[in-house]
């Protein structure tokens, strides 16, 4: 059985961790043109959220994916594919890490994906009373659906929707 979905209040180490692991991804990617971000949960300050750092790396030039994919290998990540999201690979916390504590995605210029999560991330950190509420949301999903992750991201789905909306309002 997978591991229960927990939900728990902010932890002001979570930057500190996303430094820590963009510190290592830099330096695989070194000469590379690329950006790295924090998305995700654990990215706003005061958001409950499931303990693992999301990180998004988007490269300049969708022709260095393959390198990319490499040079990650060889700090231990472990490719994933897509999963069914076009532009954007996912990668396995390496071994001997310890504990799942991150996700790791590479994007490819233009990834739908990534700018949706730098556009989520960006508008709860403007609208506090929307970022309550998804973690309002996220509490009440882990506790009815603590072993089912679809269950759980499932019924996110269309507050995500709603704040993408917003968010694509406020750029316009």
């Amino acid at each position: 059985m997978a591991d229960p979905i927990v939900v728990v209040d902010h932890d002001p180490g979570w930057p500190d961790r996303y430094e820590a692991l963009r510190r290592q991804i830099v330096s695989a990617l070194a000469d590379l043109r690329f950006e790295i971000e924090h998305v995700g949960s654990t990215a706003i300050p005061g958001l409950p959220a499931k303990p693992v750092i999301d990180l998004d790396v988007s490269l300049a030039d969708a022709d260095d994916m393959p390198a990319a994919i490499a040079r990650l290998a060889a700090i231990g990540y472990v490719h994933e594919g897509d999963l069914g999201v076009p532009g954007r690979e996912a990668f396995a916390t390496p071994p001997g890490y310890g504990k799942h504590d991150h996700h790791l995605y590479v994007c490819v210029p233009g990834c739908a994906a990534h700018a949706e999560h730098v556009a989520f991330r960006d508008y709860l950190l403007v609208h506090p009373a929307a970022a309550q509420a998804y973690g309002e949301l996220k509490r009440s999903l882990a506790a009815r659906h603590r072993h089912d992750r679809a269950g759980y991201t499932n019924g996110k789905t269309d507050f995500v929707r709603r704040i993408l909306a917003s968010a694509s309002g406020d750029r316009a």
